[in-house]
């Protein structure tokens, strides 16, 4: 089991060393999987948004549950664990750092710019949907504006954040 923590540590710390190097030349835009989840904010409503755990998958994420699975399992084990407790112990590591990395605070979204996704009702009169760049991915969330409508592919800006899965915005 020792072995499996070392090579987890070893390809976790690999693989985050590539994402630096990347996110230095210009690479550096987290790409969520296709997994039909969306991960938006930093809340649990059962309607497909949020924390799921699908919408959570990115290589960003996996690499952080991965490496500190492995070094959850190498320290628990350094510190004399059986090897059933170092497992549990490494898997929590590696779930809370999944949890952690993969949670979009959408309190974060003022200011930022996106695209209309679903076009979105002039004067408040309804929700549409956008995306926006949140924590270095793609985000889609809830969106309302006080303007004029917006259609599909306007360019917006977060001007408020209205509750936990909801955006006002405006025409950028």
């Amino acid at each position: 089991m020792d072995t499996v923590f070392l090579v987890c540590a070893i390809l976790g710390a690999t693989l985050l060393a590539c994402e630096i190097v990347a996110g230095m030349l210009g690479f550096g835009h987290d790409h969520d999987m296709d997994t039909g989840g969306d991960a938006d904010a930093d809340h649990g409503d059962g309607h497909g948004h949020g924390n799921s755990l699908f919408g959570m998958l990115t290589v960003r994420t996996v690499t952080a549950a991965v490496l500190f699975f492995g070094l959850g399992g190498l320290t628990a084990r350094y510190y004399g664990l059986e090897e059933t407790s170092a497992f549990g112990l490494a898997l929590g590591a590696g779930a809370l750092a999944l949890y952690l990395v993969g949670t979009a605070r959408i309190d974060r979204a003022v200011g930022t710019t996106g695209t209309v996704y679903l076009r979105v009702p002039g004067a408040r009169g309804g929700s549409g949907k956008v995306h926006l760049m949140l924590q270095n991915r793609t985000v889609e969330c809830l969106a309302v504006t006080a303007g004029d409508e917006l259609p599909t592919g306007r360019p917006i800006k977060v001007v408020a954040v209205v509750n936990s899965d909801t955006v006002e915005v405006e025409a950028a």
